[in-house]
């Protein structure tokens, strides 16, 4: 049905390049983006706020500039920072190729969409945009990246059945998370019929560096990488399209490369060994929620209690940026901010745990704001 030009479920995620003095290191990316292409693959992702900018002119000079337009398969998207009405979206569009170097995009997608920002898209009728430049042939397909709850992508993709694809979050570690939501957006996507692009399978690298209890699973498994695990995880699920890796080096593409060439899915074993490492990750709560919700009824600032210890959770275990834009996300379109409470306790009086949310929400707001 999808797609035809893409050859394998594997591509190249250009948000981490390899650098060099502040710069791309172009040598070392023509090198990786050769291996890559020779190795049967071709799909690359970029957008245009990665790296400054740079990523965009990389793939221009290391990928398009190289190799024919139809052996490439590449991804771009619209982000919300660069336009601020209707008629800023196409000059933006027209920029974005030129950088790139190419005169097309296969997909083309609306950036990291979450409550808060898709009220602004749909008042500048970007995704009206993009779905004419389909028409147009500047675009082959178009899609969004997304941030938020499963019930705010289920509107979306109400909204807009059009929509070809989605590009997600999912990891082994986000998979149950009551901020992520890893599952229930990629359960979403398969309501709605839609493929789904994988983003940060090995969650910024933190699952290829796991704590020594945890890698010590893997280990007595006598083969793989803790990043194969993880990205074979991510792969071997039903409706699963593309999974990205953002490599950085050659010796990280050797790696992915190995696995994927001849790609399995996990067996059961690894499964089991996936759970367990899951499991030792989930030791290290930093707040003993449950996500029952019972918290956010009433509360008078509309603080979405669960969701924010969620991100603390994630910040305190992994120490990756990402909960930082979940908690963004979190507080905003009308949903309150950790430091926005009252202190009124009518969040602690129903809550199963007995949790001193109030104390806790000080916490959050301390790290996150």
């Amino acid at each position: 049905m999808y797609f035809e030009k893409v050859k394998k479920n594997f591509g190249f995620g250009c948000m981490r390049l390899p650098m060099k003095s502040g710069e791309v290191d172009k040598a070392q990316f023509c090198e990786m983006a050769d291996a890559f292409l020779a190795a049967g693959f071709n799909y690359f992702d970029t957008a245009h706020g990665y790296l400054g900018g740079k990523s965009e002119t990389a793939i221009r000079d290391c990928v398009a500039a190289r190799h024919p337009r139809e052996s490439f398969t590449l991804t771009d998207k619209l982000t919300e920072n660069f336009f601020q009405k209707e008629g800023d979206i196409r000059p933006f569009f027209e920029s974005q190729l030129k950088a790139c170097g190419v005169e097309y995009f296969d997909f083309y997608l609306m950036h990291a969409q979450n409550a808060g920002n898709y009220e602004k898209y749909k008042r500048c009728r970007a995704y009206e945009t993009a779905f004419a430049l389909k028409e147009e042939g500047k675009v082959r397909h178009v899609g969004i990246s997304f941030h938020d709850t499963a019930e705010v992508l289920d509107r979306i993709l109400t909204d807009y059945p059009q929509l070809e694809v989605v590009q997600l979050q999912f990891n082994y570690a986000d998979y149950e998370s009551a901020g992520v939501q890893s599952r229930r957006c990629y359960e979403t996507c398969r309501k709605h019929g839609k493929p789904v692009i994988v983003m940060e399978p090995v969650k910024g690298g933190t699952l290829a560096n796991l704590p020594e209890k945890a890698a010590k699973i893997y280990e007595d498994l006598h083969g793989g990488s803790p990043a194969s695990y993880a990205i074979r995880f991510a792969a071997g699920f039903e409706g699963i399209f593309m999974v990205l890796s953002g490599m950085s080096t050659p010796a990280q593409m050797e790696d992915n490369l190995s696995f994927m060439k001849d790609f399995r899915p996990l067996d059961e074993k690894e499964r089991a060994a996936v759970d367990r490492v899951r499991a030792v990750l989930s030791e290290q709560e930093f707040i003993a929620g449950t996500a029952c919700r019972y918290c956010t009824d009433g509360c008078p600032r509309k603080i979405s209690i669960p969701d924010l210890f969620a991100c603390m959770n994630q910040k305190k275990r992994y120490k990756d940026w990402n909960s930082d834009v979940y908690y963004s996300t979190y507080t905003q379109a009308g949903r309150g901010k950790a430091s926005d409470c009252i202190a009124c306790g009518k969040c602690e009086k129903v809550c199963p745990q007995h949790l001193e949310i109030r104390k806790l929400l000080k916490e959050v707001a301390k790290q996150f704001e």
